[in-house]
């Protein structure tokens, strides 16, 4: 196994969505999980993973914090010894009605936060996030509601602001060449399987993992299944 994981948590997200994968990684390797408070550019976010880092790391990036990853690459590829990129993304906002209606969106929700709470939001925005299945299950839906009201809407309008103008990515996937774990639920519809798949052409090498029955929050909707193949992969790829 690496020398250290760096755990890079996505929007409103801390430590406690990769509460599984650490827990079960953390006995074979020295982990630590990112927090990004009320930075609001992912190149912000990305520098400071690397001032906190030691020389050579994985990164484990979900949802913006794959975002996060790929711009730690683009800025020090010479220091990522592996990177495994969770539900999440590459391209920059869409231009025109398509990028609109994004900005639109995010901004209905931070509106929502800031009327109602960061719980109000939360219970909005994870219909969307988790398998239509998970949605009855308490347990799930407590853990991660109480992860999102952690944040303040202050912190959720940074990060906003951070995805509105997230970097465009597509060039750079090309040109990665360390290994390269693409993870994905199958019922994720906000990072969609098509786009890991996408992904996986456009990265020479790397592995894609589609974790059944699952939505975007994979790290926490099916953290043995998320646990397992990382650890795998680990093995296989970064052991001296």
């Amino acid at each position: 196994m690496p020398a250290e994981l760096v755990f890079i948590p996505g929007l409103a997200c801390d430590r406690a969505s990769f509460a599984g994968p650490f827990e079960a990684l953390s006995g074979l390797a020295r982990c630590a999980v990112v927090d990004h408070g009320a930075l609001d550019s992912i190149s912000a976010m990305a520098q400071a993973v690397l001032r906190a880092a030691p020389q050579k790391f994985v990164t484990v990036g979900h949802s913006m914090g794959g975002r996060v990853a790929l711009e730690i690459y683009r800025s020090a590829p010479q220091r990522v010894a592996a990177m495994v990129l969770l539900d999440t993304g590459y391209q920059a906002r869409a231009a025109g009605e398509a990028g609109e209606r994004e900005a639109a969106e995010r901004a209905e929700l931070l509106e929502l936060a800031r009327r109602r709470g960061m719980r109000a939001m939360g219970e909005k925005w994870l219909r969307g996030m988790v398998h239509p299945a998970r949605l009855e299950d308490g347990a799930l839906v407590e853990a991660i509601l109480a992860m999102i009201m952690r944040k303040t809407p202050e912190i959720f309008a940074a990060q906003i602001r951070a995805l509105l103008a997230r970097p465009e990515a597509g060039p750079l996937l090309a040109q990665i060449d360390c290994p390269v774990l693409l993870l994905c639920g199958r019922q994720d519809t906000w990072s969609p399987l098509a786009r890991h798949e996408q992904m996986a052409r456009m990265i020479r090498g790397s592995k894609l993992v589609v974790i059944e029955d699952c939505g975007h929050m994979s790290p926490m909707e099916r953290p043995r299944e998320v646990s397992a193949a990382l650890g795998g992969w680990l093995e296989e790829h970064t052991s001296p």
